[in-house]
């Protein structure tokens, strides 16, 4: 099967540097950005250059430091915004301008106290005025996942008449069912005539835990870009996990849909960022997590043991893994007592084993894990001999 490439936009130094005590500075983002490269990400958004004098010297530095991805920088809808991010990206090799403006009536009438018509007034104005500065201007339509379709609709084509190749449609408070986003994205596909002169972009933020189904479903439905963050961290409950949709798209090859990514990075780059942030990602994190890849429960076990495909769909060696873990707990069975001694160098006849694994059950039941040092005392205590 010919696979189409969904583009990776990654905002992890953006939308995920937002989350509170997580503050990355320029040295710390350039070291990353360098790793984003590296992994094959397709676009890099380096930061919001207006916002502060730091922000716009680290977007600089990063636009000097990137080879290979788009550096982009975030705007609103606001002349002076643009301009600066401009001046930001100009040392990029291939620079790209984020702006945007809210589009839901609840940030029309709330946010701007404004109408539909001048919305759009504004969304045009700032396109034209990024397109003087870079070819590649992507536009995004805040707070589409609670914007009326047809008005969304007229609002992309207007934007590609401006000049946009991107159209981003952010869930931006996570509201969207699957369905729902999956049918946004349908909906502009054929209502919007100007459709194939952009590309759709998916940004979903995870209030909901939907964010990558929702991600997922906007790819399905004719998304070529998703915009994510390494470890899922963003505002809130977070954003979309750069992670989880590269594997989704690498384990269900009929979706006909892959990236660029370098899969086997993902664990140490899920690593340095958690380190650089002070972050720590949460054990049962999907694909990154530390017991992603571990099984404690005696049945488990046994059957990854035997087989690791029986309760893996991923090899770990895929995401940058050594190995499946074989956790020790009052939940394990013999197979992984025998199969840890092995790996120590032990090795348990039939009889012993049962032996031991009666021993075992009364030290597991004292500690949450029995480690490898435990083994030993574990067998002595059984009466069998080293």
């Amino acid at each position: 099967m010919n696979k189409e490439y969904v583009q990776i936009f990654d905002t992890t130094l953006r939308d995920g540097e937002q989350v509170p005590g997580c503050k990355l500075n320029k040295e710390q983002k350039i070291i990353l950005a360098k790793r984003l490269d590296v992994l094959g990400v397709d676009i890099i958004e380096a930061g919001f250059p207006i916002s502060s004098p730091g922000d716009f010297d680290a977007v600089y530095q990063v636009a000097k430091t990137v080879k290979n991805a788009v550096v982009c920088g975030l705007t609103r809808a606001v002349q002076k915004d643009i301009e600066v991010a401009a001046e930001a990206l100009k040392p990029a090799n291939r620079p790209r301008i984020h702006t945007g403006i809210g589009t839901s009536d609840s940030h029309i009438h709330h946010k701007f106290r404004s109408t539909r018509e001048k919305i759009i007034e504004r969304g045009v104005a700032a396109v034209k005025h990024a397109k003087k500065f870079v070819e590649d201007v992507e536009f995004y339509a805040e707070d589409a996942g609670r914007t009326d379709n047809a008005f969304l609709a007229q609002v992309c084509e207007a934007m590609i008449q401006a000049g946009a190749t991107v159209l981003n449609i952010p869930d931006t408070t996570g509201y969207c069912l699957p369905e729902e986003y999956g049918a946004k994205m349908k909906y502009l596909m054929e209502h919007v005539p100007s459709i194939h002169k952009a590309i759709l972009s998916c940004h979903c933020h995870n209030d909901l835990g939907l964010a990558t189904a929702n991600s997922i479903s906007g790819i399905v439905n004719g998304a070529r870009q998703i915009e994510c963050t390494i470890n899922g961290i963003g505002e809130r409950a977070g954003n979309t996990s750069l992670e989880e949709v590269v594997m989704i798209m690498r384990q269900h090859p009929n979706l006909g849909l892959d990236t660029h990514v370098q899969s086997k990075m993902l664990s140490e780059t899920s690593q340095m960022v958690s380190d650089a942030m002070g972050m720590i990602v949460q054990p049962n994190k999907a694909i990154v997590g530390a017991n992603a890849f571990a099984h404690s429960s005696g049945i488990h076990q046994d059957g990854v043991i035997k087989n690791r495909e029986t309760y893996e769909i991923i090899n770990p060696h895929d995401v940058g893994v050594d190995t499946s873990s074989i956790v020790l707990t009052a939940r394990s069975g013999r197979a992984a007592l025998a199969y840890r001694a092995k790996n120590i160098g032990i090795e348990l006849t039939k009889i012993e084993l049962d032996m031991a694994y009666a021993s075992f059950l009364t030290f597991a039941d004292k500690k949450k894990e029995i480690t490898d040092n435990d083994i030993p005392e574990i067998i002595k205590t059984a009466g069998i001999g080293l």
